[in-house]
């Protein structure tokens, strides 16, 4: 017969079990996410904002590193294209939301309400490039934020983007190297300002940082995918775009 002390002590002994138990699995989770962290931001992390760069290509200078020498967050990512660089060009300069899209996953762009419709023709009237000309990201926010200028540009070499009235905030670099007379290197580069505070910090490059790689990546498939079939066709179709018009 169980006398009184010894259940006492049975259910003290259960109890530190118990509070033992979820110590353990709690010191389980919480290693196991750090792991993650830890991976994400070792392995995968310089995968995503780097994709298709070679490590030279990370380290090279770019037109517009001026602009933002010291940035929070850079991501350099690269495409070949089985096109000259004069077929590659027209996409860049049609950039922007008013124009020819961003060439990436339009249904991703339209799901929050940016009003994206990508192009699949060279617009003559959409070719007119010049420093200051100012391009949107979207069609619903109207902050400062949602456009970018034309800083600099040397045509079917390089195109500089920046935000106009926070220059130092956002500076978006693309750079076209020939490989040969029938193949181009495309390199984007996205230069950013980050929060002051650490917290802020950490979450806006949690958030942000798989959403613009991955619809960067969309975008080099889609310039690239456009360039080629204007190479292969040996013109340009021109013209406005239906879907855009009236």
């Amino acid at each position: 017969m169980t006398t009184a002390p010894e259940n006492d002590q049975l259910e003290s002994v259960n109890t530190a079990s118990t509070t033992m138990g979820r110590w353990r699995r709690r010191v389980g989770w919480t290693t196991g996410v750090a792991l993650l962290v830890a991976a994400y931001w070792k392995f995968l992390r310089p995968r995503m904002l780097n994709w298709g760069a070679t490590p030279a290509e990370i380290a090279r200078p770019f037109p517009g590193d001026d602009l933002l020498p010291d940035p929070g967050a850079e991501s350099t990512m690269a495409v070949d294209i089985s096109a000259p660089p004069d077929d590659v060009w027209p996409w860049l300069v049609q950039l922007g939301q008013e124009q020819g899209g961003f060439y990436s996953y339009e249904w991703a762009e339209n799901l929050v309400g940016l009003d994206i419709h990508n192009a699949d023709r060279i617009v003559p009237e959409w070719q007119d490039l010049a420093v200051g000309n100012r391009i949107r990201l979207g069609g619903g926010d109207q902050s400062a934020y949602a456009t970018l200028e034309v800083a600099e540009f040397d045509p079917e070499e390089s195109l500089v983007l920046r935000t106009p009235d926070d220059p130092t905030w956002w500076v978006w670099s693309f750079v076209l190297d020939p490989v040969d007379e029938t193949t181009t290197r495309l390199l984007v580069r996205s230069r950013i300002r980050l929060p002051e505070n650490p917290v802020v910090r950490i979450a806006s490059i949690t958030a942000l940082d798989p959403v613009s790689s991955l619809m960067t990546y969309g975008m080099l498939q889609g310039i690239r995918d456009r360039a080629e079939r204007l190479a292969r066709t040996g013109r340009a179709t021109t013209g406005i775009d239906p879907s855009r018009a009236g």
